[in-house]
């Protein structure tokens, strides 16, 4: 299971060190893509079989689908670790998420999001601030 929140630098040729719990997790390789909210998602190859599939799988009869398909898929790279767990980010990638020197590699479950430090703490406190609306909302759902 991919969960909690570590702090490290992109290094000048724009390598990122993952966390050794999370490259156990990740095995061999995974999969880098663009995210929601400005951020980047990592997927375990596992993991990203499935959610592909799912994308892939929408309706191209719709202009939203075709957008949604297109954001995660077409920017999707598969990435490999060297032997110091380092993993490369294009700069296309790179430029999407604003990622600067200091960055959050946070889990969530069955992906990681990669995150410039400043807009992470940002999203983080505000939605530290909403979480009681939050919960509410899901609530009512019936999802909590």
């Amino acid at each position: 299971m991919l969960i909690g929140e570590y702090r490290h630098n992109l290094d000048p040729k724009k390598r990122l060190a993952i966390p050794s719990k999370f490259r156990k997790e990740l095995g061999d390789g995974a999969v880098l893509t663009k995210g929601l909210d400005g951020c980047l998602f990592i997927f375990p190859l596992k993991n990203w079989a499935p959610f592909a599939e799912m994308i892939g799988g929408l309706s191209i009869g719709k202009q939203d689908t075709r957008s949604f398909a297109r954001l995660f898929l077409s920017g999707a790279v598969e990435v490999e670790f060297d032997s110091l767990g380092r993993i490369l980010i294009p700069d296309n990638l790179k430029e999407f998420a604003s990622l600067n020197k200091e960055v959050v590699v946070s889990g969530l479950f069955n992906r990681l999001e990669i995150w410039d430090e400043e807009r992470w703490n940002g999203y983080k406190n505000n939605l530290e601030k909403n979480s009681d609306k939050i919960a509410e909302k899901l609530g009512e759902l019936g999802l909590i």
